[in-house]
């Protein structure tokens, strides 16, 4: 196996010597080849500024909708505290820190996405302004938020506004019968 990576590399060097050579001895050629890999440059920076816009609307959607989660949760812990729950009220709002430890994490991850979308503006900006001077800086990748699993809280909760509309559809039942 050395002796095929040593030969491969002697190949690779070999080569590299032959293209700087016919580079020197044509400079035109050379010319149109720093071209060709500005423009690559320029099609994997527009690429890229594509996917980080699209990944920015992902995340502003997924941070609204997680703010209307929140929300949500803020009202369920008040009615469960108003009703006297207080256990289911506790399960509630420990849920809401969660959710609003992700809307964070979120936020930090939108913030990331505009500085990547930052430099790569900027560096095509920078090739646009001195053609072949501009070397395109690393961009970092974003990964999602993990989801949480609340499948039983959401149960409990179901129970609980049940429980709630029961009560309350009581409490209409004797009031209509002391009227009568």
């Amino acid at each position: 196996m050395s002796n095929a990576t040593d030969w491969f590399s002697r190949l690779e060097q070999q080569l590299e010597q032959q293209l700087e050579a016919f580079l020197q001895a044509n400079p035109a050629q050379e010319q149109l080849l720093l071209q060709q890999e500005q423009r690559e440059r320029q099609q994997r920076l527009r690429r890229r500024r594509l996917e980080l816009q699209a990944s920015a609307e992902r995340a502003r959607s997924d941070l609204l909708r997680l703010a209307g989660e929140i929300r949500q949760w803020q009202e369920r812990v008040q009615r469960a505290r108003s009703a006297g729950a207080d256990a289911l009220a506790e399960r509630a709002e420990a849920h809401l820190a969660d959710l609003m430890g992700r809307g964070r994490d979120h936020w930090q991850a939108l913030g990331q996405l505009g500085e990547d979308y930052r430099r790569v503006e900027e560096d095509l900006r920078a090739m646009a302004e001195n053609p072949g001077a501009a070397q395109p800086s690393a961009q970092a990748e974003v990964n999602g938020g993990p989801a949480g699993g609340s499948d039983d809280l959401e149960q409990a909760w179901t129970r609980f506004e049940a429980e709630q509309d029961l009560e309350q559809l009581r409490r209409s039942q004797q009031a209509g019968r002391r009227e009568n």
